[in-house]
């Protein structure tokens, strides 16, 4: 595994532990609304499902989704160290990192912190956090490389 691969994941934890912090103390407590445009919010939600919410109305949820997010890092981790490099690497640090921040929520408070809102033109898409976002982007990145990348290179 690059060793700047784990240095961007630690630094991709460090980041949206330190904004949900910023958010708990200025949009949970007190819980309120904050527009900041005509199409973003930030809104307190306390996610304790996957996404969009599901599987959250279960007492052992919490930690059955720790767990497998635990095993899927592990195998996301050994596809990185069999990587070594490049678009795949940059990508699987973004997943493992958002995916390990939010896993480190669900710990400490039994659910992952929320508070990006975007919504326009009669669509309002669930409430989302950073490291949803790099999980995202991450996510995209893998598939793009996977369907356009150079044929025969090391996955």
């Amino acid at each position: 595994m690059p060793r700047w691969a784990l240095v961007f994941v630690i630094v991709l934890i460090v980041a949206d532990q330190i904004l949900k912090q910023v958010m708990l103390s200025l949009v949970f407590f007190p819980p309120r609304i904050i527009e900041v445009t005509g199409f973003f919010n930030l809104v307190p939600v306390w996610n304790t499902g996957v996404s969009f919410g599901l599987l959250g109305d279960s007492s052992t949820s919490r930690w059955v989704l720790v767990v497998v997010a635990l095993v899927i890092v592990a195998v996301l981790v050994v596809w990185l160290v069999r990587a070594g490099g490049g678009i795949v690497a940059f990508a699987l640090a973004l997943v493992i990192g958002g995916a390990l921040s939010n896993v480190i929520d669900r710990v400490i408070y039994g659910a992952v912190i929320d508070f990006i809102d975007i919504h326009g033109f009669g669509f309002h898409w669930p409430a989302f956090n950073l490291a949803d976002t790099t999980i995202v982007v991450g996510t995209a990145l893998l598939l793009y490389d996977g369907l356009f990348g150079a044929p025969g290179a090391r996955k």
